[in-house]
């Protein structure tokens, strides 16, 4: 459910779990204003929905019109999923944390210097902030072009382990073992990302929630300074896991079947 949302690859991703595994069920991209969403949720019950999964720019409003909402998702300030319960109430969750951080374990991705930095301030930021936090990182440096922002979210999260930076300041990446870019920028259509990644260690990680392009240009950067990289469409598939399970009662596999179909390179 999203405005728009025809670009959404969930239902190809949903829709191959649901052929996987033999489920009678369907997973359909939702259109819906954002004037017409709380009556569109309230309604989902009654048209027989198990719940929707929310992406811009309905996340962070769905917040006030579900019945009830995960800590987790309370924290991070946004929900990403909605479980219609057998009673008819709304249950909001957020599975993006979720997805950022198994995208990471899958990948081989371990914690060694307890030093992350984070790229932007915005909803995908705050799901990311929340992961590294529930990682065990001590000291998380947060680089957004407005720094305002970057300084409300580290008040409003954890002051002691978060430090807000100027967007060209390079010493937020000495030392950091975890460059994760949680803007929009690189993705198709939009701005280039362009930092420069000098003062990164070359045995850091460098991960892009963007995943098109998936070789978006800040990881063909790292990849040229010899940094492993991890790619933002794994953490599509991961964050869907929880929901499909909430909404068809399997735990689903990430595969690299599955990761084929989503790209389109399989019928």
């Amino acid at each position: 459910m999203g405005w728009p949302v025809e670009h959404s690859l969930s239902p190809r991703l949903h829709g191959y779990w649901l052929k996987r595994y033999g489920i009678d069920g369907d997973y359909v991209a939702l259109p819906v204003s954002p004037e017409n969403l709380r009556e569109t949720l309230k309604s989902l019950a009654d048209k027989g929905f198990n719940g929707v999964n929310l992406t811009v720019p309905h996340k962070e409003a769905a917040l006030a019109i579900v019945d009830e909402i995960e800590p987790l998702a309370q924290r991070i300030g946004a929900i990403n999923t909605v479980i219609v319960r057998k009673d008819g109430s709304l249950y909001g969750r957020n599975t993006d944390a979720y997805g950022f951080h198994h995208n990471l374990l899958e990948a081989g991705f371990k914690r060694t210097r307890n030093i992350a930095t984070l790229l932007g301030a915005g909803g995908a930021a705050r799901a990311a902030l929340a992961a590294l936090l529930d990682m065990g990182f001590t000291d998380i440096r947060i680089i957004n072009r407005t720094r305002d922002k970057a300084e409300k979210l580290a008040e409003e999260f954890d002051v002691k382990k978060i430090t807000a930076y100027a967007w060209d300041n390079p010493r937020a990446l000495e030392g950091s073992d975890l460059l994760a870019n949680a803007t929009s920028l690189g993705l198709k259509g939009q701005p280039p990302l362009t930092i420069s990644l000098d003062a990164l260690p070359t045995d850091a990680w460098v991960t892009d929630m963007v995943y098109a392009p998936l070789q978006t240009d800040l990881l063909q950067q790292a990849v040229q300074r010899g940094n492993k990289t991890v790619d933002g469409l794994g953490m599509l598939l991961h964050q869907a896991c929880p929901a499909f399970a909430a909404f068809f009662g399997i735990d689903p596999e990430v595969t690299p079947e599955l990761r084929a179909y989503v790209l389109g390179k399989t019928a």
